[in-house]
């Protein structure tokens, strides 16, 4: 029978009744199923639940009275309160949102780097956590990295780990991040987590502040320059502000020492925030900085720091720390967010009194690290509240344009406004981060996360179950002999370098010399006394025996005065003369 005849083929299938079971284990065809991602789908599930926020008074009537007389005009002003809602929330980018968890305790710091690449966030768990978009997946939404900034220096005896009070990656090209924390040393790491440089800590015991190279209290916040890679400054405890050279880690490069005026401070004071902007036509630079005693000051950014430029006293209340300040996009408004419980918006080219003063409550006495943004256009300034309520405000009025919930009843800590990705990645007190974005205005980030397939999940996706947690190695994973211990300290060798296994062959150490060989010549050109490695040390010497006796260098102050030895001359068959003994 030929091939054109297998369509008479019949073939045979199992007589199952519709509601068998067994059913849902036989192929309904032959071949390599694929199963598509709906993208579609995912998003729509991170779509946001709009709700209305708890405490917001209800819409006015026209006569005065509360709106909503009967069942039909409620059901009209609910409706147009929904409308307003979602048109507000149409202008920016908060209609959809991705939630990371991956601290155990709040979230104080959020960051991303210039090309909104890598997410960074800081915690009172003492742990830095590194998330990259580029490898998540809505199901893999974790990060890909955690670091403790302390971690090298704890020992049996004691544990030294610090909260973080703030990260931040790099303006301008984001390869490296400033660590604040609870501590008198501020950190300069790489975006992969590993520390570059370690700031000095200064004498504790010099009274005057401009003496020391170093903070010598806890520092607060600090930031980087804005158009300075290599700059940042930090805000400390002991009344400095010190701008530091990231290549220079034993000194700071400059510093400004502020001398409260207010009773009972004594000259000194806590700097609580620091912001650094400029302008962008290239105008110079502006460092402003608020303190605990309410006063907030203006340096120039590019020095001198002896005395600020301006200085207003009493713009917060006094022994409230005032977490939030930042600098408009043209540098000429400045917004604080103080620790009183109001929200201040001052104009620099005026320093004297706020233009605007609004009241929103205050996280500063539980979460002293809240702040407050600019948009990176500087037409909205966002900032959160201890309700947990993102506040998107006017940047004129600093009324409210939109109020959403992010956290209903968890303070909302930090927020921030990334300018390439169009997303607000806020961090709240229950230990979560949200990205919010918006499918048609937000690009990249979280849009390309939230479209892609999810990953099929496996047994090792869940390390606390497959992972070795002392030496990391995975339960599918193939061991030879003696591999184990190459993750130890020692690599699998003992101080004297012998093979902890038996059964293995003894590791021969390697030398610097072994490790590389470069070129002789390089090394008789480059290096001094090179030449000298492989010469006998006795013939080096005896080469300069007879200039030692001609000119000699340490004795020719008495060559002329010193008197010749006299030796006594003796044959070879005398003997001198033995003393006799004594009786």
């Amino acid at each position: 029978m030929s091939d054109s005849d297998s369509d008479d083929y019949l073939v045979e299938e199992p007589t199952l009744a519709a509601d068998d079971p067994m059913r849902a284990y036989m192929p309904a065809s032959f071949g390599k199923k694929t199963k598509e991602a709906n993208i579609a789908a995912q998003i729509d599930q991170s779509k946001r639940q709009a709700k209305k926020p708890a405490g917001q008074p209800k819409q006015q009537g026209a006569n005065g009275g509360e709106g909503g007389g009967d069942d039909t005009d409620g059901d009209s002003d609910s409706d147009s309160d929904s409308s307003d809602d979602s048109d507000d929330e149409e202008k920016f980018p908060v209609s959809h949102e991705l939630v990371l968890k991956t601290h155990e305790r709040a979230v104080t710091s959020v960051s991303l780097d210039p090309a909104g690449g890598r997410l960074l966030t800081g915690s009172l768990d003492c742990t830095l956590k590194l998330h990259d978009f580029a490898s998540m997946t809505p199901t893999t939404l974790r990060a890909f990295k955690s670091v403790d900034p302390w971690e090298t220096k704890k020992s049996a005896a004691s544990s030294e780990s610090h909260p973080i009070q703030h990260a931040e990656f790099g303006r301008l090209t984001g390869s490296v991040f400033l660590c604040v924390t609870a501590h008198p040393q501020a950190k300069i790491m790489s975006r992969d987590g590993v520390t570059l440089t370690e700031f000095v800590k200064g004498d504790m015991y010099l009274r005057d502040m401009n003496n020391t190279k170093g903070h010598v209290g806890e520092i607060l916040t600090g930031t980087w320059h804005p158009t300075d890679q290599n700059v940042c400054v930090t805000a400390g405890s002991d009344s400095t502000l010190r701008i530091w050279d990231i290549n220079n880690k034993r000194s700071q490069k400059e510093i400004a020492v502020f001398k409260s005026k207010a009773l009972g401070c004594a000259g000194r004071t806590r700097m609580t925030a620091v912001a650094w902007g400029a302008p962008p036509q290239g105008g110079s630079p502006m460092l402003v900085a608020a303190a605990l005693d309410g006063s907030l000051v203006i340096y120039s950014g590019n020095g001198p720091f002896h005395r600020p430029l301006a200085e207003i006293q009493g713009a917060h209340r006094p022994d409230t720390r005032t977490g939030g300040i930042d600098i408009s996009s043209d540098g000429r408004m400045v917004v604080t967010r103080g620790g009183d419980g109001l929200i201040k918006l001052w104009d620099t080219r005026k320093f004297t009194k706020p233009l605007v003063t609004v009241e929103h409550p205050s996280t500063s006495d539980r979460f002293p690290m809240s702040n407050i943004k600019y948009s990176p256009n500087s037409k909205s300034i966002i900032t959160g509240s201890a309700s947990g309520h993102l506040h998107i405000l006017n940047p004129g009025n600093l009324r409210a344009e939109l109020v959403t919930p992010i956290t209903p009843g968890v303070p909302l800590i930090v927020v921030d406004w990334h300018p390439k990705l169009n997303q607000i990645v806020t961090g709240s007190a229950n230990a979560e981060t949200h990205v919010l974005y918006n499918p048609e205005m937000s690009s990249r980030g979280a849009v390309e996360v939230m479209s892609r397939a999810p990953k099929k999940r496996h047994i090792d996706d869940n390390p606390a179950l497959t992972m070795d947690q002392s030496i990391g190695i995975s339960a599918d994973s193939i061991i030879t002999p003696g591999a184990a211990m190459q993750g130890t300290k020692h690599g699998g060798v003992t101080a004297s370098g012998k093979s902890r296994d038996p059964r293995r062959p003894q590791v021969q150490t390697l030398t610097p010399f072994m490790r590389s060989q470069p070129d002789e010549k390089h090394i008789s050109d480059n290096i001094p006394l090179s030449r000298m490695l492989h010469e006998d040390p006795r013939e080096a010497l005896l080469k300069y025996a007879d200039i030692a006796k001609k000119d000699p260098m340490f004795t020719g102050a008495w060559k002329a005065t010193q008197p010749v030895t006299q030796y006594a001359d003796l044959s070879d068959d005398e003997e001198p003369e033995k003393k006799k003994a004594r009786m």
